[in-house]
């Protein structure tokens, strides 16, 4: 079964539940997301990108996720 936007935008939620998340994609393998979230603040963009991933390890390393566009900043 393909992973949707749905099942990214809720594991990335898991991890950041109070951030704004935004996932485009629909053909079940390449996705973008923006993800804005407070914690954010302290990290530098490498950190941001490590943090989201780790919400999506088991799917990225399985290859049911295969590419992800990857956006990440802190709240205006």
């Amino acid at each position: 079964m393909a992973i949707t936007a749905a099942d990214i935008e809720n594991l990335i939620r898991a991890g950041f539940p109070n951030a704004k998340i935004i996932v485009q994609g629909d053909d079940g393998q390449h996705f973008a997301a923006e993800v804005v979230d407070a914690s954010f603040a302290t990290m530098n963009r490498v950190q941001q990108q490590r943090a989201v991933n780790a919400t999506l390890k088991e799917k990225l390393d399985s290859g049911e996720l295969h590419a992800l566009a990857l956006t990440t900043r802190a709240p205006d």
